[in-house]
């Protein structure tokens, strides 16, 4: 980080922070400097004076991610607690930041009666992220209701995008363009019904009874196969409570991987191989990590 930069911005810069302040599974060694912006104008111009050639990692509340020991070269950008903005923009649109956590997002489309944002109250993290990756839960996807986006690139440029513009698929988004970032979008939710207000408390309702809520973990560790579901399969292939040091395998729902103690990114990396590896074996089915893994590891 230059002189000039880190001036410039010196009450937002941070150096060798640590990441596991910013995970959900409180895991992950220092990124050489983590920036954390007031608002887009901030960012803009702290990307504009970064050098080109700076890696960026882009970082909501680290609730599908995975932050290897050795940490994160070049530059995180930390977007929780920045872009915050939600409000509603018409009797079916809803506009939103991309550090707004989902959670907020159900709650607060409850609260304006409409219906479908239900099931943002089962994704552990913030819409930015969300869209990165189309993120789902109980059996409704993120981009179903995405009718605009507003993205950031590396010149600090912002752009409208139009959701037509990117490719989506299961836990998975193609953008137009390399290098832009989500920034909010706006979101299309039908008014609510009766039927809704009750589906939205069973929903929620089942999630306290089958998901190890207030652990720390990431969420679902894999992706849904085809016609199954991850944890079903790696149940069935005996490996509730298996663990790597601290790193477990829960024994409430088999697709989340907890952090009992003082477990380190490589002991989670090592249950992951280990569930794939087994689950490969047992039922002949490859697991596809949904859980986003950065950084590098420990020296040798």
């Amino acid at each position: 980080m230059s002189a000039a930069i880190a001036s410039a911005f010196h009450e937002r810069v941070r150096e060798h922070e640590p990441m596991s302040a910013h995970t959900s599974w409180r895991i992950g060694g220092p990124a050489d400097v983590f920036f954390m912006p007031r608002d887009v104008e901030d960012l803009a111009a702290f990307l504009r004076a970064l050098p080109a050639d700076v890696p960026l990692t882009w970082v909501g509340l680290g609730s599908n991610l995975l932050v290897r020991d050795g940490g994160i070269r070049g530059v995180v950008i930390g977007t929780h607690g920045a872009f915050t903005r939600l409000e509603r923009r018409s009797q079916t649109r809803v506009y939103c930041e991309a550090g707004v956590p989902c959670a907020r997002i159900a709650r607060q489309c409850a609260r304006w009666h409409l219906g479908k944002a239900e099931f943002f109250g089962g994704i552990p993290g913030t819409l930015g992220g969300a869209l990165a990756m189309n993120a789902g839960a109980f059996g409704s996807e993120t981009w179903r209701h995405v009718v605009t986006v507003e993205t950031i690139d590396r010149r600090g440029g912002v752009h409208q995008r139009r959701a037509d513009e990117y490719r989506v698929a299961y836990r998975e988004v193609q953008a137009p363009a390399a290098d832009e970032w989500f920034i909010a979008a706006e979101l299309e939710l039908p008014a609510r019904t009766a039927a809704d207000s009750e589906a939205m408390r069973t929903l929620l309702q089942r999630r306290k009874q089958t998901q190890p809520l207030g652990e720390r973990s990431c969420g679902s560790v894999f992706k849904n196969p085809s016609g199954d579901h991850a944890a079903r399969l790696i149940e069935a292939a005996g490996l509730k409570g298996y663990r790597v040091g601290d790193a477990v395998v829960s024994e409430k729902h088999a697709n989340f991987i907890l952090n009992e103690g003082r477990a380190r990114a490589r002991d989670v990396e090592a249950v992951i191989r280990h569930v794939q590896d087994t689950v490969q074996r047992v039922h002949g089915i490859a697991l596809i990590p949904e859980v986003r893994i950065v950084g590098v590891a420990d020296a040798p």
